[in-house]
C-alpha cells in the first residue's frame, strides 16, 4: 500500500524485530511516530556507513600510495633545492 503525502510517496512494509528493540522503540517513539524515526534512524545509519566506508578507502588509498608520495615530496625539495638553493 503506498499514500502520497506532500509529495513523498509511503510505502507500508512490515518488519519484525527482537522483542528489547519494540521495548525500546515504545519507550522512545510514541504511536504514530515511529515511521518517522525509522525512517530517520535508517537514514543516518546509511550516511554514517557511506562516511565510514569513505574514510577507510581513502586510508587504503593512503597506505598504498605513501611510498610513491614520499618519492614524490623528495623529488619536489630536490628540485626546490637546485632552483632556490640559497633557502
Amino acid at each position: 500500500m503506498e499514500t502520497k503525502t506532500n509529495s513523498t510517496i509511503y510505502q507500508r512494509v512490515d518488519i519484525t524485530l527482537p522483542k528489547e528493540t519494540v521495548k525500546l522503540l515504545e519507550k522512545i517513539a510514541k504511536r504514530g511516530d515511529r515511521s518517522r524515526l525509522v525512517d530517520q534512524a535508517i537514514r543516518y545509519f546509511a550516511k554514517e556507513m557511506s562516511r565510514a566506508n569513505l574514510r577507510k578507502w581513502i586510508k587504503e588509498g593512503a597506505m598504498v600510495n605513501a611510498s610513491r608520495d614520499l618519492n614524490l615530496a623528495e623529488e619536489w625539495f630536490l628540485i626546490d633545492d637546485e632552483v632556490c638553493p640559497n633557502k
